[in-house]
């Protein structure tokens, strides 16, 4: 099998410095890609800064023959992510892969969750993501050529107790990845969601006695693959958790079609509605947007309930 490479092109990875991130800089750069190292060490909660993380991943891809620099701005504000690009036009004169990985928590129930918990974990994730992904755009596209892996997480589509924040923010991604998906397919720009399961600090506090082999270095191979030139898919998910590579979709049951309806029909019907025999998987690119809708209004036009 040829070594799938990465020489000539740079990369910015988020939250680098430590976990998930470090072991996709320390895989991409091995495989020859110039690694702009981002990451100005906040701990968990997003209050304290220590550049120590990026300055050692950088030194460690060095000292094994590759290319590397420090950034330790953060993605929380709309300057912070302008500078992150910036330190990789200025260094290397081009961005070709971008991956958010940084990442934050605040843990909390909903009856106990602040406004300030909540704003601080979407300003790394969410607002994080675009803060970056704003200014690289329009430079991929410029260049015809572009990879961007966004990271989510199986909160972000299954939910779990005391991150509210955490899940909206995750949530958030997918849609924000599918628009660049959208918007770059007809630039060379594809994006992809990585759900990423591991062993870092944000599962301290948890009893991981019994779990299988979760180094972040297992799933990084995922996020080597979607950010590689020869990556073939766009505005999809993949879940790598535990050795596990799997696609993660979104799917319609064919639903019940009703000239009109009454609350008693939907109780009626709730089983029929909600029945997944047949269902609908449309592909975000190039049209699931168009196709819910036309595929809807065929069956309403037709009076028919269901169209392949």
């Amino acid at each position: 099998m040829t070594e799938l490479r990465f020489d000539g092109r740079v990369a910015v990875i988020t939250g680098a410095g430590r976990g998930l991130g470090r072991a996709y800089a320390l895989l991409l750069a091995a495989r020859g890609a110039k690694v702009v190292v981002n990451d100005p060490g906040s701990s968990i909660g997003g209050d304290s800064v220590d550049t120590g993380p990026a300055d050692e991943v950088v030194q460690l891809i060095r000292s094994n023959g590759g290319e590397a620099v420090v950034s330790i701005d953060t993605v929380a504000t709309a300057e912070g992510g302008q500078a992150i690009i910036d330190t990789a036009m200025s260094n290397y004169g081009q961005v070709d892969i971008l991956i958010h990985n940084a990442g934050n928590n605040r843990y909390a129930t909903l009856s106990e969750m602040t406004y300030d918990d909540f704003d601080a974990v979407l300003d790394v994730h969410l607002r994080g993501a675009f803060h970056v992904v704003r200014p690289a755009f329009p430079l991929m596209a410029e260049a015809g050529y572009g990879r961007v892996v966004l990271t989510g997480s199986i909160g972000g589509i299954y939910g779990n107790k005391r991150i509210a924040n955490y899940a909206a923010g995750k949530a958030g991604i997918i849609g924000l990845s599918n628009v660049i998906a959208l918007e770059g397919e007809s630039q060379g720009i594809k994006s992809n969601v990585i759900l990423p399961g591991a062993l870092t600090r944000l599962a301290e506090g948890y009893d991981t006695s019994a779990y299988p082999p979760m180094d972040p270095a297992l799933a990084a191979p995922a996020v080597g693959w979607l950010a590689h030139e020869s990556c073939s898919i766009t505005g999809e998910i993949l879940s790598s958790i535990a050795g596990r590579v799997s696609r993660v979709f979104v799917a319609e049951s064919p639903g019940v079609y009703q000239s009109s309806w009454s609350i008693e029909d939907v109780a009626e019907q709730i089983d029929e509605i909600r029945n997944t025999d047949d269902p609908w998987i449309l592909p975000v690119v190039p049209s699931a947007h168009v196709d819910h809708i036309s595929k809807s209004f065929e069956i309403a036009t037709k009076g028919i309930t269901h169209v392949s």
